[in-house]
Formats: C-alpha cells, structure tokens, sequence
C-alpha cells in the first residue's frame, strides 16, 4: 500500500478489496450492467478505443478534493489517448449539475464521469444520456444505480464508516460526545457512511459514546468553519469532531487550532496529508485517514473507455485493466472498489504528497 501511495497512486478504500483478475469471456459479461439501460455484449477482447471523448462533472469545481479527482481521470485519459473535459457547478446543491448534463448530451460527449451531489436529482438528465448512446461513470459519490454504468468506490461504505468510528472512540477516549461535520445533507456517499457510523455506535464497545449532532458545512469552507464554532458553542464538552468531508476537516482544524479547544477536543475523519500536515504538526489532529482521491479519477477514466470500448458493460463479474492500477473486477450492481484506505498522523504523513 505504501508502495502505490509514494507512486502517486494510493490504492484506497477504508473498507475495499481490489478485485485483481484476469480477463472475461463474452458469455460470462452478458447482458445486464450497473444500470437497468445496460443491455449490450461485452467483448473483453476488444481493441481499447483512442480519441474517445470523456468529461468530468464533480460536486462543485474549485474543491481542493475534487481537483486531485479530476487531475487523475486527465492523467488516464491522456494515457489513453483520449480527450479530457471538465464542467462543474461553483456549488453542491442537489441540482446543480442537471443543466451540465444536459449540455454535455448537446456536446456528444463518449463518456461522462459524474461525483453526484444528489442520487437522484440527476437521474433524468443522465438516463437521456444513456438513451443516446454516452456510457456513465459515478465516481467517489454515487448516482442512483438505474442512472449509470459503474460506480468507482473509494472503499466500501462499511469499510469507511467503521474505520471512522474507530478513530473517532480512540481519540474521544472511548466515552463522551461526539459529533459529525459532514457535507450536504443529500449527498450519497457521506450518509451512507454516516448510516455506518451510527450502526457502529450502536455496539457494546462504543456504548459510551454519544453522537450529539450531525451538522453540515455544504462542502463550504467558511460555512463548515462556522458549523465547527457552533459545535463547540452547543456542545462544550464534545469530544470529537468527525468529518468525512475533506472541506469539514480541514475547517474544523483550523478552528480548533487556534482557540481554546486545542488539546481538549479531537479533530479526525477523511482529509488529504498536504491538506491536514500542518494541523498534525501542531498537535491539533493526531490522526485522519483518506485514499488518494487522484487514483478515484484515474480508475474512473480507465472504466470510462473500457465502457466506450465495448470491453465492459457493468456488469458483474467482469474484469478490465487500469493501467498503473492494474485490473480490477465489477461488483455487485456495477460497484468498483478502488480499495484500502490509509490512516495518517505524525509517523507517515511525510512520505505522502497529495
């Protein structure tokens, strides 16, 4: 794992397994893919398409997260000899992606790779798509399956909850209150993780522990900052802060660092290394953990062009190679995991650099 993550490439995901394989057969990739439009042969042995036309639509631009995403899918892309577009909203709302879909059908684009704000808001504007002939590919936060081909996941949504209830009974001490900074109260992948979390307090070991309050900064810096005061401010005895947002974290972070709560109330969840660094060196953070986002991008392009190759159609069972990645297997209802994620504090956040 180390070995892939200094490569630039963090095989991740709290909670995956990479399903490393060889190749398919046409009569065991048959019909039925990740969304119920999914209807094609596959034929694994087909020639990998060069020029095919894949855009990138994540939750909102400008998000530090996002950027390392995308970067990767351009990455693979120009591996591929493809060609590399990104649109995006300037902010997470549930709809907000709806009228980049749309322009993207207008463009002819092979291939879209959508983060989804919302499930199913999207879900209309990327079934038209589909209907035209473009392949879809959700990564890092899911779109209804019904509505896409594949999901990349970082890491399975047990996995993440787990390791983030984990870290947050280390560090709160095993009793106390705790809370939750997450992102928009739609989006897919961080209540699903939430969900997790909850089911994880529900256990003999955490029994002493008490989740106060899930508050949401909307993947906004300056919000989630002010969510974090708040926190503190209707809570004084938290514990715990726990975001599974890399915008919530590195607030919460900042807010803590510089007031009294420093050394009294831990700051943990999902952030990047060069993000969070300075907050570890300065005690206010001792540990977090992530994947590398840029390996979520790149795996996404590479399922992108096998799709467009006519290599995969989603469904289970089939294999395709991603490059640096190696091969990966697809799960059930046409899930991608990218695999383990890697938890961070003082002792190996230097080797790391994303």
């Amino acid at each position: 794992m180390k070995r892939r993550l200094l490569a630039g490439a963090v095989s991740a995901a709290l909670v995956l397994t990479v399903a490393a394989c060889g190749g398919t057969t046409k009569n065991d990739s048959s019909s039925a893919g990740g969304g119920a439009q999914s209807t094609a042969q596959a034929n694994p042995n087909a020639a990998t398409k060069e020029d095919v036309k894949m855009a990138f639509l994540p939750k909102q631009l400008n998000n530090p997260y996002s950027d390392i995403e995308v970067g990767g899918g351009k990455t693979a892309l120009d591996e591929l000899k493809g060609r590399y577009k990104l649109v995006g909203p300037n902010d997470a709302s549930a709809s907000s992606q709806v009228s980049y879909i749309n322009t993207l059908i207008q463009q002819q684009q092979d291939v879209i790779g959508i983060a989804a704000n919302d499930p199913n808001a999207v879900c209309p504007s990327l079934n038209q798509a589909r209907g035209s002939g473009m392949k879809v590919v959700a990564f890092d936060s899911d779109a209804a399956k019904d509505c896409r081909d594949v999901f990349i996941n970082q890491a399975t949504t047990e996995g993440i909850g787990e390791q983030l209830a984990k870290m947050a009974g280390e560090l709160a001490g095993g009793s106390g209150e705790i809370a939750i900074l997450s992102a928009t109260p739609n989006a897919t992948n961080q209540n699903a993780w939430i969900e997790v979390f909850k089911q994880q307090l529900a256990k003999p070991e955490y029994a002493n522990l008490k989740l106060v309050k899930v508050a949401y900064g909307n993947d906004d810096d300056q919000k989630s900052f002010q969510e974090a005061q708040g926190l503190l401010q209707s809570y004084p005895n938290l514990k715990a802060i726990v975001a599974p947002t890399t915008v919530g974290i590195a607030a919460a972070a900042r807010y803590i660092s510089s007031s009294a709560y420093k050394g009294k109330v831990a700051v943990t969840g999902l952030g990047t290394p060069n993000q969070m660094r300075e907050y570890v060196k300065d005690g206010t953070v001792t540990k977090f953990a992530l994947w590398n986002p840029a390996d979520i991008g790149y795996l996404a392009a590479y399922a992108g062009v096998a799709l467009a190759s006519g290599q995969i159609t989603g469904a289970e069972g089939q294999k395709f190679k991603a490059g640096k990645l190696g091969e990966y297997t697809i799960g059930k209802d046409g899930e991608i995991v990218l695999g383990p994620p890697t938890v961070f504090d003082a002792s190996n956040i230097d080797q790391y650099n994303f």
